[in-house]
C-alpha cells in the first residue's frame, strides 16, 4: 500500500506540477528528456490512470525506474505478463507498448516498456 510521503495531497500538486511543465511549450521539450506522461487502465479499478513519470531509452523501448516503489501502487499494474501503456507525447505522438515491472533482489523496481 501506498504509505509516507507518498500518500498525501502535495503528491497531487507536484504530479499537476511536472505534468504542466511536460507540456508547456517553451521548456516542455526540455522537460520531455527525462519526464513523460503514462496512460494505463487499473487491473482492479478500471480507471484510466494518467501520471508524469521519470524515463530513460533503452533500444526500441523506455525503463521507468520507480522511486520509493513500496510507497506507490501504480507499477503494480504490470507484474506478471504486464499490460499495455501509452506514453503520451513521446517523440511528438502518442506511443503505446507493453510494459513489464519487475524487481531485482535489492528491492529496486523497474517498468519495462516495449513500444509497438
Amino acid at each position: 500500500m501506498a504509505s509516507g510521503m507518498f500518500d498525501t495531497p502535495i503528491v497531487g500538486v507536484v504530479n499537476n506540477l511536472f505534468g504542466g511543465l511536460i507540456d508547456a511549450p517553451v521548456v516542455g521539450r526540455l522537460v520531455r528528456r527525462g519526464l513523460i506522461k503514462i496512460r494505463y487502465v487499473g487491473r482492479r479499478s478500471g480507471k484510466t490512470i494518467q501520471t508524469p513519470v521519470g524515463y530513460r531509452r533503452s533500444g526500441d523501448g523506455v525503463v521507468i525506474h520507480v522511486m520509493s516503489p513500496d510507497s506507490k501502487t501504480w507499477w503494480r499494474n504490470f507484474l506478471g505478463e504486464g499490460g499495455p501503456i501509452t506514453l503520451l507525447n513521446f517523440d511528438g505522438a502518442d506511443r503505446t507498448g507493453h510494459a513489464i515491472a519487475s524487481r531485482d533482489e535489492k528491492g529496486r523496481v523497474k517498468v519495462a516498456v516495449q513500444l509497438g
